[in-house]
């Protein structure tokens, strides 16, 4: 579990918060291996018995103050007594992690019936659910990812391969000959459903086919795959052949069908269920149908804000849709691979609210589908998940950000359907009275209580003898992690203990909210507002020193070298797809997926994917300067022949093109440059694309398009290098407007 706080100095008072400017709170990402220092967690048994305050309902935790029959709430400072277990295993402190370690994985008893007995209930489910009205490029692009995805499973899984168009196809790949049975979809959503449920049409079990034993003949089913004709579609909706194109595409009715058949093994054969739903384009029959023509209107001519009005869901349906998936115990991760418009708005909801991700892929020639799908599977998750976050009474949780959903009773208490190591959440505080903290001088406190599940294999021997065959068992885990954190004494000290990248992790959340809400263009101007706000807090505070010139404005930061990226990270998010307009030819569907991506993403990924990180090398082998701004003076200045440029989605390796002809191109695989681009690729989420340019020979626009520091932030292209340098002076007058009506002169 590896959180950062925005400040590790927290302000004392509202009015310390205020005259700051820095947004304050924390970010999380519960199921991280280690914390943020490396150090992996304290592994402890029987986590029910870990006594709790009477108050705050806090775990106990090494910052209790402890007396010999009760102890005091590290939270609350209530006192509690101990019971005759807890006192019985106190004597021995050396066993008890929770004495001497505030991050502490404990196991928890979990009941027959939730799976744990003979491990048959916890059995890994996945299914793949196909778009057949689609090109033969794209399906071409699936058949390969999902022969990765199968060496990905562990033997035991239990994989079902559905397709869909205007009929659903379910196969049966545990004879001899795959068979598939069909089920015509209605086209009208207005019908009642399918004429035969999935069920009778196919019993699930037959549908399930184990992975270790059926691979092969999974790839053969694979291998018979094809797109639907404009006949067969022209058939089903009654029109002429040659008068349908694409379409047919029926995902809703496909998704709804697929769901309520799975959940009739929910709790008896698996615990979790996986699919994994391939699109071409938006769904456009039967159930759930999208209207595209919507992204196609004239707003300008209107008066109308194009990004407001396409950034809302259409309709309900896959927003319900997910509802009911996450009761039935199915998580939903949608690869959509399409440059046209397919309503991402709409259709996100049923992945990230059932715990899946959401993946966007322009094309299927350049696509990274088959690798990220091999990683998704390949780290380990964690499911049914509770995240609890506590505090001491002077604060508490203000807004929270992430793929969770509020628990209905109880504040403060989130549900996370499914969750990786890279998950993230984040959460901005707020003072409960206008005091403040009451003591200054002491450490106040936040507890995070993660309770999950995961799936394990058991290796059980069978009676012929060594030979073994996989089972699997559910383990239910509370992870806790305890943090103190000390009150600033000054302004000086807030600014000192500023993580500038949790800073920026909390500013995205919020900016995507704003935008969702208000659009676009609100979102520009509110995370413009929050930096000119911060910059004339920071003078306000350099002022106070008598000897800072009353005409000076530093908007540089230079006096505070933690606060210095944030004009950088501010001007990145400007130029980001993220919050560029509509009318620049951001298309709202990669809009969309950008805010699904960046919302999920740690702070130093996020920080990447914003306001990339440039590296210079004097050779392969020698790194030259770690950090570099990202203009071409800054290329110019370090006089480096070699950099590397970390965009999060993609690495650029570009070679000067004064660079000497004896240096090695491309770089050799087992140099250091290399050694670092491999050690990157691993340490994702998704598979980011590799690109080598050699600035004196090939077309070099990929890697000075992220020269951003050269373009002007409206996104009117290049501006004679003064894109950065007019954001500064822009930012500066408007500091200089609001210093000038707060001093009243």
């Amino acid at each position: 579990m590896a959180v950062r706080a925005t400040v590790s100095r927290f302000p004392v008072t509202q009015g310390a918060l205020d005259e700051c400017g820095i947004q304050w709170g924390i970010s999380v990402t519960p199921f991280a291996a280690d914390d943020e220092t490396g150090q992996p967690p304290a592994t402890a048994g029987r986590g029910d018995r870990l006594p709790r305050c009477e108050r705050c309902w806090a775990y106990f935790n090494t910052y209790c103050d402890v007396e010999r029959w009760g102890w005091a709430c590290a939270l609350c400072s209530t006192l509690n007594g101990f019971d005759d277990d807890a006192l019985h295993r106190f004597q021995r402190p050396e066993a008890c992690p929770e004495l001497n370690a505030s991050f502490i994985d404990f196991e928890m008893p979990v009941d027959d019936a939730d799976g744990a007995g003979d491990g048959v209930k916890a059995r890994p489910v996945y299914v793949a659910a196909v778009d057949l009205a689609c090109s033969e490029e794209f399906l071409e692009l699936i058949k390969s990812a999902l022969l990765a995805a199968l060496e990905a499973l562990i033997p035991g899984s239990l994989f079902g391969l559905m397709t869909f168009s205007h009929k659903i196809g379910l196969y049966d790949v545990q004879g001899p000959v795959p068979v598939v049975k069909n089920v015509f979809i209605p086209p009208d959503s207005e019908e009642d459903g399918l004429a035969v449920t999935l069920e009778d049409a196919m019993p699930l079990l037959s549908f399930l086919a184990p992975v270790d034993t059926c691979k092969d003949r999974i790839a053969a089913a694979l291998d018979t795959l094809r797109p639907t004709s404009s006949w067969e579609r022209g058939a089903a909706s009654g029109q002429e052949a040659d008068t349908v194109l694409l379409g047919g595409r029926g995902f809703g009715t496909a998704m709804s069908s697929l769901i309520d058949y799975l959940s009739s093994e929910y709790g008896s054969t698996f615990a979790l269920a996986r699919v994994f739903a391939f699109l071409s384009g938006a769904p456009d029959y039967g159930d759930g149908q999208l209207d595209t023509r919507r992204y196609g209107e004239q707003y300008a001519s209107k008066g109308e804000d194009a990004d407001l009005a396409l950034l809302p869901e259409q309709i309900p349906f896959y927003r319900d849709l997910a509802a009911v998936a996450v009761q039935a115990g199915v998580c939903v991760d949608i690869f959509a691979v399409t440059d046209e418009y397919t309503d991402l708005a709409s259709l996100k909801f049923l992945s990230i609210e059932s715990g899946g991700s959401l993946f966007l892929y322009a094309n299927a020639d350049d696509s990274t589908l088959p690798q990220d799908i091999y990683r998704l599977l390949s780290r380990p998750y964690a499911f049914g998940c509770v995240l609890r976050l506590r505090t001491s009474p002077d604060f508490e949780p203000g807004h929270s950000y992430g793929h969770f959903f509020p628990d209905p009773q109880y504040e403060n208490v989130q549900h996370i359907i499914c969750c990786d190591s890279f998950a993230t959440y984040a959460y901005d505080f707020d003072f409960t009275h206008a005091d403040g903290f009451s003591r200054h001088t002491e450490p106040v406190v936040v507890q995070i209580a993660f309770q999950y599940s995961v799936i394990e294999p058991v290796e059980v021997a069978s009676g012929n003898g060594p030979q073994s065959y996989p089972r699997f068992c559910l383990k239910r885990r509370l992870r806790i992690r305890t943090l103190q954190y000390r009150p600033a004494n000054n302004i000086n000290e807030i600014y000192d203990s500023v993580d500038q990248e949790a800073v920026l992790h909390i500013l995205v959340h919020k900016v995507i909210l704003v935008s969702l809400e208000n659009g676009v263009r609100e979102g520009r101007n509110s995370v413009h507002d929050w930096l000119a706000i911060l910059i004339t807090r920071y003078n306000d505070a350099l002022r106070s020193d008598p000897r800072t010139p009353e005409s000076h404005i530093d908007i540089d930061f230079s006096q505070c070298p933690h606060l210095q990226m944030i004009p950088q990270f501010v001007f990145g998010l400007l130029r980001s797809p993220l919050l560029r307009l509509h009318e620049e030819g951001i298309h709202p569907d990669y809009r969309i997926y950008l805010q699904c991506l960046f919302s999920s993403l740690e702070p130093s990924s996020l920080a990447k994917a914003i306001y990339p990180l440039l590296i210079s090398y004097s050779s392969p082998n020698k790194q030259a300067f770690p950090r570099h701004t990202l203009s071409r003076a800054a290329l110019t200045m370090s006089e480096s022949p070699i950099f590397l440029l970390d965009a999060f989605t993609n690495l650029v390796v570009y070679y000067s093109s004064t660079a000497d002809p004896s240096l090695p191109f491309p770089p050799p695989h087992d140099c250091l440059l290399r050694t670092m681009i491999n050690a990157l690729k691993q340490d994702r989420c998704i598979t980011p694309k590799l690109a080598i340019v050699h600035g004196g020979q090939d077309d070099s626009s990929l890697f000075e398009n992220y020269l951003i520091e050269e373009q002007d932030v409206d996104g009117s292209g290049y501006a004679s290098g003064n894109g950065f340098i007019s954001f500064r002076e822009d930012i500066r007058n408007e500091v200089a407007e609001i210093l000038k009506e707060e001093s009243g002169s």
